[in-house]
């Protein structure tokens, strides 16, 4: 389970992919002196609480994932991960000392600007934000336990006959954005006959009996 979180971790702090960034680098690590730490803006907003930071591990895996993703296309990130989880046990503590003193500094940060924001609020107000972000807390346990029992095997439940089309339909869509895409499936799929859709609602009865079945052998 802790890898499953770790690899859940990482790609979710994951933003945009810099794997230009590692032409001809092979699994070489970026030097240390060109890692610079830049202070993470915070929202002083009460609806925009600020983000805890990155800690290093995931700091330095947020870094090398795109890089190991360029080397290995066809890898999956769970392997990515444990590769780099690997390179992170044999980095020198030197190297890891660059991105342990960058977490320290952002979350000085953090500590700073959530005692401000604090400052600014009523007690009503806190209250209300601390359960908020309680609620987005269990939401985000929830969604990784999901990921985890999916990764683990669990059977994906089964599908409408609408989402069997939408599936079927959109990758034949080439233009258009993702909305536009979903808006003319939602179109077509209304604009088709009652024989017509009774193919996808036998697929969609077929699926419910494979749920079904997985799910029998997988609670045993």
């Amino acid at each position: 389970m802790a890898l499953f979180r770790g690899v859940w971790s990482v790609l979710s702090a994951l933003g945009k992919s810099r794997a230009d960034l590692c032409g001809g680098c092979g699994s070489r690590l970026r030097s240390p002196f060109s890692f610079a730490y830049v202070p993470r803006c915070f929202s002083s907003t009460v609806n925009s609480y600020p983000k805890k930071p990155l800690t290093s591990y995931i700091r330095f895996s947020k870094e090398q994932l795109p890089i190991f993703k360029a080397q290995n296309p066809d890898a999956k990130n769970s392997e990515l991960i444990r590769k780099i989880a690997q390179l992170w046990r044999e980095l020198p503590d030197s190297e890891k000392k660059i991105y342990e003193d960058a977490y320290r500094a952002d979350w000085q940060a953090y500590k700073e600007e959530i005692n401000r924001i604090q400052e600014q609020l009523t007690p009503s107000q806190i209250v209300s934000l601390e359960k908020e972000i309680q609620q987005k807390r269990l939401k985000k346990k929830a969604l990784i336990k999901k990921r985890e029992l999916t990764m683990l095997g669990k059977p994906k439940r089964s599908r409408s006959a609408y989402n069997i089309y939408i599936a079927e339909r959109f990758q034949e869509h080439k233009d258009g954005t993702s909305q536009v895409k979903l808006k003319t499936i939602n179109e077509n799929w209304k604009n088709l006959s009652s024989s017509q859709k009774q193919v996808y609602i036998q697929l969609a009865n077929d699926d419910k009996i494979r749920y079904y079945n997985e799910m029998k052998s997988w609670d045993a």
